[in-house]
């Protein structure tokens, strides 16, 4: 067991590592506009060193009402959003996660909540439908997601040079079993969740679930949100972090646009899983 953990440290610590950055939005009804806020959040991101950028669920429209979403989604592979991402990764030599676009869905009258991630060539390397969709009334507060929105059925993870990424959104948060399946065949070294939490269910759950997910896992969790008050009127609770795999916050944004940015380091990933082998505990 000893050699065992520390062929495993040996291995985990060869990987490279990562400045990683989240760029926190609130973005509103029109996409061109949202574009352009991001695009100057990934160049500071950059200019920071980073050289893997998240955004968050939603960045190119926060619409007035749901149904604006499906009126701008776009076929999978095509689009100007899309063919921004693209442009925006190979253009500042970084990974793109592109946190949440809408995609044209079998139903018509929906749309796919989908992650997607450019390399630094600018092509396109996973995507992700989002699984869990969210449901939510209390008081005058009401949300139903699958009205507008059709399920993904894939939990999606991808390789880079320095370390293995799964990909998640929002209220995917609430469904540990989602991440056990990421890490089945491969321990995962980065979950990278974008989400536009509201601030009543964010204030309650978002930084406990986080730091739940980041220490039952063992590995750096990149939180990006939508975080202020939205032009629709909708407030996201925001409060975007990076959190290491101990399940301490290394640095995070409350409200407003910015940039969350932080060192996904190897060494202490493979010391984590040493010192507390859970993963090699489990039973189940």
């Amino acid at each position: 067991m000893v050699g065992n953990n520390v062929a495993q440290q040996k291995e985990q610590a060869a990987k490279r590592n990562v400045r990683v950055a989240a760029a926190q939005m609130i973005s509103g009804p029109r996409v061109d506009d949202n574009l352009a806020v991001a695009g100057r959040l990934v160049a500071d991101a950059v200019a920071q060193g980073a050289q893997l950028v998240a955004l968050p669920e939603y960045f190119p429209i926060m619409g007035m009402n749901d149904g604006d979403k499906v009126l701008v989604r776009e076929a999978d592979g095509d689009g100007p959003i899309q063919a921004w991402l693209a442009e925006t990764a190979a253009r500042h030599d970084i990974w793109l996660i592109g946190g949440s676009i809408p995609l044209m869905a079998k139903d018509p009258a929906k749309v796919l909540n989908s992650s997607v991630v450019y390399g630094p060539d600018g092509d396109r390397v996973s995507r992700y439908d989002k699984i869990h969709l969210f449901g939510f009334q209390k008081g005058s507060e009401c949300y139903n997601e699958s009205a507008t929105i059709e399920a993904g059925k894939i939990p999606a993870a991808f390789d880079t040079p320095f370390g293995r990424i799964g990909l998640s959104i929002c209220y995917d948060l609430r469904f540990p079993e989602l991440y056990r399946a990421l890490g089945a065949e491969e321990a995962i070294d980065l979950l990278v969740i974008p989400a536009a939490f509201t601030e009543t269910t964010g204030r309650a759950h978002w930084e406990i679930l986080l730091r739940a997910r980041a220490i039952e896992n063992q590995c750096y969790v990149l939180a990006v949100g939508q975080g202020g008050r939205h032009e629709n009127g909708r407030e996201t609770h925001g409060n975007s972090m990076l959190i290491d795999p101990w399940g301490n916050i290394l640095d995070r944004k409350l409200k407003g646009p910015g940039v969350v940015i932080g060192d996904l380091d190897h060494a202490f990933i493979a010391e984590t899983r040493a010192s507390l082998p859970a993963l090699k505990h489990r039973v189940m």
